[in-house]
């Protein structure tokens, strides 16, 4: 699950890989990513069955001490030779008194082809072959067509301190992005080199009130919030060679309310080290309304056809209400933590009918009960062991249930029947943090019920028989499972060095949806061995410099929507191993100066699953200020 300042932003037509949703959060507003690790729809509800990011913005200077105003604007400047992008943001952080302060923002971004380190070695079938797959070049081999965007962002945020504990705060955040293709699709591996389907128009704009602070012993933390969100794509697919144009419009309209609350720690006994209780609660209700339509025109004669139905039908609506409770228990002076937490989620699906284009109704409703528990034990002064089970789900939201559209595997059509799929999942963990050495160390183990997955289908099951294949989503008969581990660390070495290591693995297996063959195939993209490495030093004047290594292993182990997916080279995604340089200076808050030397080896990678290959050798350029 995504979530910008604790609001959900997923919607009911999230398709699977929410990648080009998370996009449209402009980073130049965040300013730290929480990750909620394993499953979370204890806090969250439906989505959050593998984990929840939450970008948290950045927030306006508010210093309780001044008196009358104070301006302080700054603004960035971003340059890359791999794309040529070019971007920046102008801001200004005001305080108007000693209450009130507020930080708005407008930014540009204008990117173009992206220039790579060349074609992939794959393990079958040595150089991607152009026009087989994707991405497709330009005649120098490096160049990938169907890349390159432009963006605009803006946003303001106003924050009222109402006393010492509590802030009000009034934030809108609107991000338009034009002109973007989809990499696999422009052109499609089997058409013509002049087709393309992209996203004119990709637009979300968020509005909220939210409320944090204390307000009393039951509420000594409080997060209250109303928002609305809307979320708007304008896609064209042009096919020259046919003359026509497949045009469609999307919008999501989604109105939510959250609150969350964490009662005071109430000491179970007297004296020093008494065992203390305290209690996390809330509820979040949120709806979306659903406007989609689509058209054909003919290039030749200009004709327009409105089809009967969009990628969605017209008039669509999704529900998801839930409550929850989370008491932690801390034992022996805070050594020993026990954590539970239960929540009572409700999902429900509306879709008319359209009978021109043999679509039924859609009417569901799930009431799901979920819940975890944990333990957190402090033997030593900086080491803590964690253990946790969790009990998570996804109910199938408007795209599983109703969306025709092409996908990387091939064309999907709707499923209405799909039902929700949970997951069980055990975590244990390391935390380390004494000394020079901050560490991490996971493992993990989850069982997946009802899985949805893509199941292959004849062309002929297909209303709309396009591209190479036709697919829909089903639950998958049996379990599967995801077993895996994770690896953080940082060392503060001698001479102001420090040295950063990461290491993931992941192995997924589950039952084969088309029934045919072996009874256990891999579960889709699932990301291959992988970690990074860096060496920084900093001189205590503001200077650094540091070189990085990025790798992965060869991922070999595809789905069977793997194996069909044009984003997937033959025989899997081969290994990489990509180095950087950084250098910099920064200058307390007021200045930041960096440069960053890409891919020095020029190599040419891709990670599992995208249909972008890395950019070649090529120079970021970054500068930041602020009064």
């Amino acid at each position: 699950m995504i979530l910008f300042d604790g609001i959900r932003l997923n919607n009911a037509t999230f398709r699977q890989g929410p990648n080009q949703y998370f996009f449209t959060v402009d980073a130049r507003t965040v300013g730290s990513l929480e990750v909620r690790r394993g499953g979370a729809s204890t806090r969250y509800g439906s989505d959050a069955i593998g984990g929840a990011i939450n970008a948290l913005p950045r927030n306006p200077r508010l210093d309780p001490q001044a008196r009358g105003f104070a301006l302080r604007p700054g603004g960035m400047l971003r340059w890359a030779s791999a794309d040529g992008e070019l971007g920046g943001r102008a801001e200004l952080d005001a305080q108007l008194g000693s209450r009130l302060a507020l930080l708005g923002g407008v930014g540009y971004r204008r990117v173009g082809q992206l220039e790579s380190g060349g074609r992939l070695d794959t393990p079958a079938v040595g150089n991607t072959p152009a026009g087989g797959w994707v991405p497709r070049f330009e005649d120098d081999g490096r160049t990938q067509l169907g890349t390159g965007f432009q963006e605009w962002a803006s946003d303001l945020r106003l924050v009222l301190a109402i006393n010492d504990d509590l802030r009000l705060t009034a934030a809108v955040y609107d991000y338009r992005q034009l002109d973007a293709p989809r990499t696999d699709k422009c052109p499609p591996p089997e058409a013509a080199r002049s087709s393309c389907l992209s996203y004119d128009e990709q637009f979300r704009t968020l509005g909220y009130l939210s409320l944090r602070g204390r307000l009393g012993r039951l509420a000594a933390s409080t997060h209250l919030a109303l928002s609305y969100q809307n979320q708007h794509e304008r896609r064209r697919d042009a096919r020259p060679s046919g003359n026509l144009e497949n045009g469609g419009r999307d919008d999501v309209h989604s109105f939510g309310l959250l609150a969350r609350l964490v009662s005071e720690p109430l000491a179970l006994g007297g004296g020093e080290g008494a065992p203390t209780l305290a209690l996390g609660y809330g509820g979040d209700l949120y709806h979306d309304r659903v406007s989609s339509v689509a058209w054909v025109r003919f290039t030749d004669s200009g004709q327009l056809h409105s089809a009967s139905r969009g990628q969605y039908i017209e008039g669509s609506s999704y529900t998801w209400a839930g409550a929850y409770v989370q008491p932690e228990l801390a034992l022996f002076g805070r050594r020993l933590f026990v954590r539970a937490g239960a929540r009572l989620a409700f999902s429900a699906a509306s879709s008319p009918a359209d009978e021109a284009s043999a679509t039924v109704a859609v009417s569901q409703r799930w009431l799901t009960a979920v819940g975890h528990g944990g333990l957190e034990w402090r033997p030593l002064r900086g080491l803590s062991v964690l253990l946790a089970l969790d009990r998570s789900f996804r109910a199938p939201n408007l795209d599983d249930l109703t969306s025709r559209q092409a996908t990387g595997p091939g064309f999907q059509i709707e499923n209405p029947s799909l039902e929700a799929e949970s997951a069980l999942t055990l975590e244990a963990g390391l935390r380390f943090d004494r000394g020079p050495l901050q560490a991490e160390l996971w493992a993990y183990w989850a069982r997946l019920e009802d899985a949805i997955e893509r199941e292959p289908l004849p062309l002929a099951s297909c209303p709309q028989a396009t591209g190479r294949s036709c697919l829909r989503l089903v639950n998958l008969d049996g379990r599967a499972t995801i077993v895996g581990a994770e690896l953080a660390a940082r060392l503060f070495l001698p001479l102001r060095f420090t040295l950063r290591a990461t290491l993931a693995w992941a192995h997924g297996e589950g039952p084969n949806p088309s029934r045919e063959g072996g009874a256990e195939v891999p579960l889709s993209r699932v990301p291959p061995l992988n970690g990074s490495v860096e060496l920084r030093w900093r001189h205590r004047l503001g200077i650094y410099a540091g070189a990085a290594l990025r790798w992965a292993l060869a991922q070999d182990r595809l789905s069977l929507g793997d194996i069909a997916d044009a984003r997937i080279p033959p025989g899997g995604t081969p290994g990489f191993a990509v180095f950087d340089l950084r250098a910099g200076y920064r200058l307390r808050r007021h200045l930041v100066a960096a440069l960053v030397v890409e891919n020095l080896g020029d190599v040419a990678y891709r990670y599992h699953g995208s249909s972008v290959n890395g950019p070649g050798r090529g120079v970021v350029l970054g500068l930041e200020g602020r009064l």
